[in-house]
């Protein structure tokens, strides 16, 4: 299994159109992408990313076609107008939360 890791910060003021776009269009697309969504938390206090979100898919070949397609494009896009600071990872999948 590997795993994609993703952080991000919400930009002031566009927490309600950011929550929308990840009911509407980010949650479901990624999943018909093949990445199955395992863990998100939201950060209220600390210095850390306002949100931490992890998904996994069966291999290696699997993560880069997801991430090489035309639809992750759009949602990566679309996703960069409502936060900053994003970054992302593929490591090995293993038990618990992994930054």
């Amino acid at each position: 299994m590997i795993k994609l890791l993703l952080s991000w910060d919400i930009k002031p003021g566009r927490d309600q159109e950011y929550f929308e776009f990840m009911v509407r269009e980010f949650a479901p697309g990624i999943t018909r992408l093949g990445l199955q969504p395992t863990e998100a938390w939201f950060t209220v206090y600390g210095n850390c990313p306002q949100i931490l979100m992890e998904g996994i898919t069966d291999d290696l070949d699997t993560m880069k076609q997801l991430l090489a397609s035309d639809e992750w494009s759009r949602l990566y896009d679309k996703l960069l107008g409502y936060v900053n600071n994003y970054q992302q990872k593929i490591v090995r999948a293993s038990a618990g939360f992994q930054i």
